[in-house]
């Protein structure tokens, strides 16, 4: 018997068979049977899913960049937002600096990334930026002290506009390169060196850790206290716990500073104790001796000579003049050779080299008695339409002697002078004394000290690329038209020209008539008037000259007259915002140029050239109460004001120098000026500008 499984077989044949004979005669076959397809397992992977497109960055929007900029301030960011370019209320990578005071490592690639968008680390800080605007003021301080403290030292930063000094160096060569890496170093050797000098640099490690409002205050200040109008006087105002404290000083013993007239006892005592380049120190027995910087200073010392060396040698065969000015104030740093390093700076200018450099112990007003020379440096970019103003003034400086000469009267002799006329700079970057809490130095003429000095041979710059940003221009009319009458308007110009001739002149005029080394009954001035007051003078001599000599070029056909009314507009602008700063710092120190323009404007209202009308509207239609300026006796003002100022220096008349800024200063803690509280009123409703530098590399 067949088994079941060959019957199927044979079943299946048999249906095989007849299917092919069907076939074979015309008929359609079956369709085969569907088989189903393998059902996946579930083992099996899914195919990927599509890549999903980057999510959007966050935005850069919502805090308009005035606040940007004073919050980045507040958080201690090395940031800045430089110009809303496209004018979107965006803040674009292009429009992002980073400032030379980042922390070491920090640079623009920390925020900006290989393809110019910004990274996770830009948007860390945005985020804390925006946080802060939002009223996000972190974890609040534990005591009703350090509440007020800290509230103070906001108040104190938004008395000042970080403003922005940018300058493109990613085209120098790499041995320019390097040189700016070498002098940079040094240049953080020389904010030390300055803060040591004030006394301060030992108090940065007091301020609080997480307290970025007062980092920033200590950077800015470069110590603890508050310098800004608003908040200099007020106790609370500090970067340190604890509210303000008494000003110190690292060129005197601290038992010294608490005496009264101390300054004048040590000029009396020994005149090796106020020599510029010492630092006073206590010996055996408590005696009194004067130690030369390079000897106090000898570690420091070493190392900015070391760095100032490596970037001559980086210069290779650029720059001829300025690696012989290199190699000489390095080897000063090393021996105190001081004059020996001016007379190779001296020999720099616009003519032969593109960079302007100076980096040493110079001006003396902040320091107790003004006599000691403070650390800084001044470095930036020659910028040659000086030649034009040099090429109009150099064969007048005899003349220009002459005139001061015959004004100061006797004992004073016109002298042989062979200044050099201001080059003209764009600065890169200030630090130590240059680097200033609020504005800047926009001339100067060094040195102070020396032959280079005592025989005329010195350099003088006019730095021209500070308040020229749109911020500043607009700050400044804004400030004009607070204080001008209508009648004034039309000769006030934002145009940094009349300012720039003005700058010239002032600085021009330190080489002119007696100056710091001249001598009376053989006392040079500090001698003779004591330091503060023989600086005031100075700096009030040269900017009346800048004032008398506008009107005299014009006597000579160099300008005409309208540039000269123009000049005088701005020369009145410039005393109100001095005015403004007050005339002491809180321990009765006096502000040079406050004093000067407060003078200059007591003296120029005496002669009617300027009045004050308390009941005319001032141009800004808002204010009652406006300064005219009559500018037909304005030159007549002008002269009998530049001979009054050269006779007292010229006779060496402290009493009458005295009595001039008591008159129109006023006395430490004396009772305001009327009309210098209506100026600092109105002119302080703009912040100052606080200049931050940045070096694109």
């Amino acid at each position: 018997m067949a088994s079941l499984a060959s019957l199927a077989s044979l079943a299946s044949l048999a249906s095989l068979a007849s299917l092919a004979s069907l076939a074979g005669c015309g008929e359609p076959a079956a369709p085969p049977p569907v088989t189903p397809p393998p059902r996946p397992s579930i083992t099996a992977s899914a195919p990927p899913a599509p890549t999903p497109p980057p999510a959007p960055p966050p935005p850069t929007t919502g805090v308009p960049r005035k606040d940007w900029n004073r919050l980045a301030v507040e958080l201690n960011l090395p940031l800045y937002w430089s110009l809303d370019a496209d004018n979107d209320g965006a803040l674009g990578p292009s429009e992002l600096s980073v400032l030379w005071s980042a922390p070491k490592g920090t640079s623009l690639a920390t925020y900006i990334d290989g393809r110019g968008a910004f990274t996770p680390a830009f948007h860390e800080v945005h985020a804390k930026i925006v946080a802060r605007h939002g009223g996000d003021l972190g974890k609040p301080p534990a005591t009703p002290a350090e509440i007020a403290r800290r509230a103070a030292v906001v108040k104190e930063l938004a008395q000042g506009r970080a403003t922005l000094v940018l300058t493109d160096l990613s085209g120098v060569s790499p041995g320019e390169a390097s040189f700016v890496d070498h002098l940079l170093a040094a240049v953080e050797v020389i904010e030390r060196l300055y803060q040591t000098q004030m006394g301060t640099y030992g108090q940065r490690a007091q301020v609080p850790e997480g307290d970025t409002a007062s980092q920033a205050l200590f950077f800015r200040n470069q110590g603890p206290r508050c310098e800004a109008p608003a908040t200099q006087n007020d106790p609370a105002c500090s970067a340190l716990p604890g509210g303000a404290m008494a000003k110190t000083s690292g060129l005197y013993p601290a038992s010294e500073l608490t005496k009264p007239k101390f300054c004048d006892a040590l000029a009396k005592a020994d005149k090796a104790l106020v020599d510029p380049f010492t630092v006073v120190v206590a010996g055996d027995g408590g005696a009194l001796k004067a130690v030369p910087y390079h000897q106090h200073f000898s570690n420091d010392f070493k190392i900015i000579s070391r760095e100032l060396r490596a970037a001559s040698a980086a210069l290779g065969a650029e720059e001829a003049s300025l690696r012989a000015y290199l190699d000489a104030q390095a080897k000063a740093f090393d021996d105190g050779s001081w004059f020996t390093a001016d007379e190779a700076w001296a020999k720099m200018g616009v003519k032969n080299s593109r960079y302007y450099l100076r980096i040493a112990p110079d001006e003396v007003y902040a320091e107790p008695c003004s006599t000691k020379a403070l650390f800084h440096v001044s470095f930036g970019l020659i910028n040659k339409k000086s030649i034009a103003w040099q090429d109009k003034l150099d064969p007048l400086k005899t003349e220009m002697e002459n005139a001061l000469a015959a004004l100061a009267g006797r004992p004073y002799k016109a002298r042989a002078v062979s200044f050099k006329l201001p080059d003209f700079v764009d600065i890169a970057l200030n630090a130590g004394d240059s680097r200033n809490p609020f504005g800047a130095t926009i001339g100067q003429s060094l040195p102070n000290f020396g032959p280079v000095a005592n025989e005329g041979r010195g350099r003088t710059v006019a730095m021209t690329n500070f308040y020229t940003d749109p911020d500043s221009v607009a700050a400044q009319r804004a400030v004009a038209e607070s204080l001008f009458c209508k009648s004034v308007t039309p000769t006030y110009t934002t145009d940094p020209e009349p300012q720039l001739m003005s700058t010239v002149l002032h600085e021009a005029a330190h080489n002119l008539g007696p100056a710091h080394q001249y001598k009376v009954n053989g006392k040079i001035d500090r001698d003779q008037f004591g330091g503060p007051l023989a600086s005031t003078l100075e700096e009030l001599k040269a900017q009346s000259a800048a004032l008398y000599f506008t009107d005299w070029l014009v006597t000579k056909g160099k300008i005409t007259r309208a540039e000269a009314d123009r000049a005088h507009v701005r020369d009145i602008a410039w005393a109100f915002g001095h005015i403004s700063r007050g005339m002491y710092t809180d321990d009765g120190h006096p502000k040079n140029y406050s004093q000067l323009a407060a003078i200059q404007l007591g003296v120029l209202m005496s002669k009617k050239a300027v009045t004050w009308n308390p009941a005319e509207p001032a141009a800004n239609g808002k204010d009652t109460g406006c300064f005219s300026i009559d500018l037909k006796k304005f030159p007549d003002a002008a002269l009998a004001l530049m001979r009054e100022v050269a006779g007292v220096k010229a006779r060496g008349d402290k009493a009458a120098g005295e009595r001039l800024v008591r008159q129109h200063a006023g006395p430490f803690r004396g009772p305001a000026i009327p009309l210098h509280a209506i100026i600092a009123e109105r002119a302080l409703r703009e912040p100052k500008p606080s200049f931050v530098y940045s070096l694109r590399r």
